[in-house]
């Protein structure tokens, strides 16, 4: 399109002549005939694969969850509520996880009453927060504590899981009758959201169910589960088996290798009698229960979807001492192969080995997100963690309402999402980038005081913060996030934290700190330095043999508080005479 760009010294004429307009009132009525610009709203919350990440988009643009889970039942009043939106807000969460039971939106059958839902929308909204929904439906917990009334007595209808020890409080998962009325429910609220707000994207994502599985057993031995374990396994189990074999979690492979490997018969004749392999069983059949009721809920409004996990406990000897069946990473081969609807898989992480438990479920091109674990400092390291190392869509701790310390602004979770807030958008740039170049979290203890790693070209240590020569006291928790912004250039967050610098192969060439700035980001995103850190403030070493036989210069970033905060470094190199 040459003619666009070209320039001109003289003037076409044409171009000014006058144009013959119709007379006013025909212009009017061309007008009014003419269609009009259409109006798009944003498209509804959903998840995009980009490079080596799988985030979610909320307006169009990715989206950080820093998030918090209130209590079960804090949802279903709003006078609970009213103090607590403002405070979670001040807190810098920009996400609420709340529940919405099934029991209180439908009392009877077929009668919906969305009041709550409406309620934590115009909550939601009265401080700008986004909310992620929790259906507990015919499980919580792997109980059926929250099916209506009209459900839970009906017993004929909705029956129960029997165990060796009687019939708990479980709805069955082999009942048609229970999956289809939950569906509906679900498929109901799904609908109420669409119509309430689609456009508006305050809700972003939904929970199905919570933690389920049998409780006190490894399977169900009702007669109709008996009559299921007889039946021929799906074939699409055993395609799943076969295209996967090199892969399957150890467990599950065993399971079927002690079997033969064979590729027709029943569920004992694949996998054989253990209580393993019946609770291998028995997730195949959640995993299809729950599917059903996913799709149910996106073929009315398509929002991202996810089951989350109790996580086996290092106490327990056995499928039912945790849920059996639940989407445990041992057994999360057959819920992706039987729940094709289910975007995500999460783990609720309340055990020290958060990095471990994440590491089972965060599988390259599949999202990644922790909906429940801990407050306070060890919170703020996993939001970290989960965020940096795994490139989680976020991170919510549970019982967000009464676990945030007084005053807000020194609360270790409420500092670390308001840095997040400020870097969230080099974060989710630099998460879609491969491991080792974008972006990378740290998370020490006294058991773990320090670790290695490269990012950007770069070997680096982060240990405890214990200043010149390590002479000081090591602190119990340590925890950062170091960015990529150009070469040789980061921006980190830390707190009670040291990290150096060195070259990443084995060139002479030395690392020194060009330059260190403390610093925040405005609220147009444009970085505004503080101090201009030298001397004192990045020494870490006088002992320079050593640190020159390491390629150092003694210096690093001192993160030297428990309050966390920001540095941005700029490295350079210099050869050493020889």
């Amino acid at each position: 399109m040459k003619h666009i760009t070209h320039t001109h010294t003289h003037t076409h004429r044409h171009l000014l002549a006058p144009i013959a307009l119709p007379a006013l009132p025909a212009l009017i009525a061309l007008l009014a005939l003419a269609p009009l610009p259409a109006f798009s709203a944003p498209a509804a919350p959903h998840l995009q694969k980009t490079g080596a990440a799988t985030q979610l988009i909320v307006d169009g643009s990715p989206y950080l969850i820093l998030g918090g889970e209130l209590h079960n039942s804090s949802s279903t009043s709003r006078d609970y509520m009213a103090p607590h939106w403002k405070r979670l807000a001040d807190a810098n969460l920009n996400t609420v996880l709340a529940a919405v039971p099934w029991d209180v939106i439908e009392p009877a059958e077929g009668t919906y009453d969305f009041t709550m839902v409406d309620d934590l929308l115009a909550g939601a909204r009265a401080v700008n927060l986004r909310l992620v929904l929790l259906w507990f439906g015919s499980w919580k917990n792997g109980l059926s504590h929250y099916a209506p009334a009209w459900v839970k007595a009906d017993t004929a209808r909705f029956p129960r899981a029997l165990t060796t020890t009687g019939t708990p409080e479980i709805l069955s998962v082999f009942s048609d009758a229970n999956r289809d009325a939950d569906a509906r429910a679900f498929a109901a609220l799904m609908r109420h959201v669409r119509e309430k707000d689609s456009g508006q994207n305050t809700v972003i994502m939904v929970q199905v169910e919570n933690e389920v599985g049998l409780h006190g057993d490894s399977r169900d031995r009702s007669a109709i589960a008996t009559a299921a374990l007889a039946n021929p396994v799906p074939a699409g189990l055993i395609t799943y088996l076969q295209k996967n074999r090199d892969t399957l979690a150890t467990p599950l492979r065993n399971l079927w290798r002690d079997a033969g490997f064979k590729t027709a018969g029943s569920w004992t004749d694949i996998l054989g009698a253990s209580p393993a392999a019946e609770e291998a069983f028995m997730a195949w059949h959640y995993a299809r229960y729950i599917d059903a009721v996913t799709a149910a809920g996106k073929k009315e409004y398509d929002l991202p979807m996810f089951v989350n996990a109790w996580i086996v406990q290092p106490s327990d000897e056995w499928p039912g001492e945790y849920p059996a069946g639940g989407p445990q990473a041992h057994v999360l081969d057959l819920w992706r192969a039987a729940a094709p609807h289910v975007d995500l898989f999460t783990p609720d992480v309340y055990l020290p080995a958060f990095a471990k438990i994440c590491a089972e479920y965060a599988r390259p091109g599949d999202g990644f997100f922790v909906p429940e674990s801990f407050a306070g400092e060890a919170g703020a390291a996993n939001a970290l963690t989960a965020i940096g190392r795994f490139r989680g869509l976020g991170y919510s701790p549970f019982g967000i309402e009464t676990r945030l310390t007084d005053p807000i602004a020194k609360d270790p979770l409420a500092r670390v999402y308001a840095l997040l807030r400020q870097l969230a958008p080099r974060i989710l740039e630099q998460q879609t980038k491969p491991a080792g170049e974008g972006i990378m979290a740290i998370s020490l203890d006294p058991q773990n005081p320090d670790e290695r790693f490269t990012l950007g070209g770069y070997d680096m240590r982060a240990a405890l913060f214990t200043g010149w020569g390590s002479r000081g006291t090591p602190p119990e928790r340590a925890y950062g996030l170091i960015i990529a912004a150009g070469p040789g250039e980061f921006y980190a967050i830390g707190a009670n934290l040291q990290i150096t610098f060195a070259t990443k192969d084995a060139s002479t060439d030395t690392i020194g700190l060009a330059a260190v700035e403390e610093g925040v980001f405005d609220a147009s995103g444009k970085w505004t330095r503080g101090r201009a850190l030298n001397g004192d403030e990045i020494m870490l070493s006088y002992d320079f043999p050593v640190q020159l036989s390491q390629r150092q210069t003694g210096t690093g970033l001192r993160f030297n508080s428990t309050a966390p905060s920001i540095m941005r470094v700029k490295l350079y190199r210099y050869p050493q005479a020889k």
